[in-house]
């Protein structure tokens, strides 16, 4: 089967899962969780293959982290479920509710997007996340994954497929793409596919961008930022340093750059390269970090550059306005942290920088679909349109104007005598 077939196949499905209800969807949902735990040892058995085959290519560290999936990431995985069952469907939501006329009534209502690709990287449990979510918001989707995670992706895929099909769900909701011209394949089918979701560098997605007319929801690099700021909690600040770049590091929201503002520099940083030296990470700085702590220097590339690693850029800044110039130049727009007790600067901060996540007193680690509550996240998308930050069922449905009459027609609210309309908000659609 050519992949205009299986996206032909996609749209269908699409259409019969379109209708389906909240409590059928949920119901496929948990057993896809259950089917998970019931297969687990040949899924950590396909995993451990595509790992061997992944350490015999040299693949580097930060995907071969991203790649493992565990008992432990499977059980994961499975509370992920669970959290996605307890969400509130998106679809069928009225967003707005207007009588035109007495009888003629308008409703703005949640629906669909249709059908969906993504193209992810090495990380196994992305698949879990995407389907579910897809599955929960009313789409099909079309998922190609690294081809470091073949394995684990084909098993995951084939027990996803199996569960739903047994649950009642449509056929073919679900496809899995295994070749590079697949997806070069899948870019030019604007007739059949409605939203492209690629999760990788910044390379990457420009590069589908630049080859394709269906929308792309873009899931850019991770260069995240911290910044202390002259009136931190240097205590506080030491910890969200630490916690932002080191409790994982090869994600797109872990810190790749600390900047400090030259009033507690002296202070904070021997602070700081301690905490973090003794967790391994190494430092690149500018001058001004240099002359305070010993420490290999920074390019301008290192501040434009997405590490997944345990390497964190420093750089002194003058001001805090001089810390929101630097982000806004380097940064990726993913998100980005103050550490200040002062409001007020806390507030600046959030307004000026052009980021998805700005956050106050907090680990950048939080950005994330799962831990703001999202059910997990199909993708991280840094373009200004309607999804932004970790996208998750909100990001993943659209809307339909449906409007009801009896025999209204559009002459009688025109010319001499027109009637008028009322325009009055009215209650959410029932049922």
């Amino acid at each position: 089967m050519d992949i205009r077939q299986t996206a032909q196949l996609a749209r269908a499905a699409s259409i019969r899962l379109a209708p389906e209800t909240a409590d059928r969807k949920n119901r496929a949902i948990s057993d896809i969780a259950a089917a998970l735990k019931r297969h687990a040892d040949e899924i950590a058995a396909a995993n451990q293959t595509d790992l061997i085959r992944a350490e015999e290519e040299r693949l580097s560290a930060p995907l071969l982290k991203r790649l493992k999936f565990d008992t432990g990431k499977i059980t994961e995985a499975c509370a992920g479920l669970k959290s996605l069952v307890s969400l509130a469907d998106p679809v069928g939501v009225t967003l707005q509710a207007t009588e035109l006329d007495r009888g003629l009534e308008l409703y703005k209502v949640s629906c669909p997007i249709g059908v969906v690709g993504v193209v992810f990287e090495s990380r196994p449990d992305a698949l879990v996340q995407i389907s579910s979510l897809c599955l929960k918001s009313g789409n099909a989707v079309l998922l190609k994954g690294g081809s470091e995670a073949a394995e684990t992706n084909r098993i995951l895929a084939r027990i996803i497929s199996e569960a739903t099909r047994q649950a009642g769900m449509p056929e073919n909701w679900l496809a899995l793409l295994e070749s590079r011209s697949e997806v070069a394949a899948m870019l030019d089918l604007d007739d059949a596919i409605d939203l492209i979701i690629p999760r990788g560098s910044n390379e990457f997605v420009r590069h589908i961008m630049e080859n394709t007319h269906i929308a792309v929801l873009g899931h850019a690099d991770g260069i995240c930022h911290v910044y202390v700021d002259s009136k931190a909690d240097l205590d506080m600040a030491l910890r969200i340093c630490v916690d932002s770049k080191c409790q994982y590091v090869a994600v797109c929201n872990a810190a790749e750059t600390l900047l400090v503002h030259r009033l507690v520099a002296e202070e904070f940083l021997p602070r700081i390269q301690t905490a973090l030296e003794k967790k391994g990470v190494e430092l690149r700085g500018c001058e001004k970090t240099r002359q305070i702590i010993g420490i290999k220097p920074a390019s301008d590339e290192d501040w434009q550059t997405e590490y997944l690693d345990l390497i964190m850029a420093v750089k002194v800044v003058e001001s805090l306005e001089e810390g929101i110039d630097h982000i806004n130049r380097y940064g990726s727009g993913h998100t980005d942290v103050i550490v200040t007790a002062d409001h007020a600067r806390g507030k600046k901060f959030m307004d000026c920088v052009d980021s998805a996540g700005v956050f106050s007193n907090c680990s950048s680690r939080f950005s994330d679909g799962y831990r703001y509550g999202l059910g997990a996240e199909v993708g991280i998308s840094t373009n200004k349109i309607h999804a932004r930050g970790p996208v998750g069922l909100e990001g993943l449905v659209i809307y339909k104007w449906r409007l009801f009459g009896n025999g209204h027609i559009v002459a009688d609210y025109a010319g001499a005598g027109a009637k008028a309309f009322s325009h009055r908000k009215i209650p959410p659609l029932q049922g």
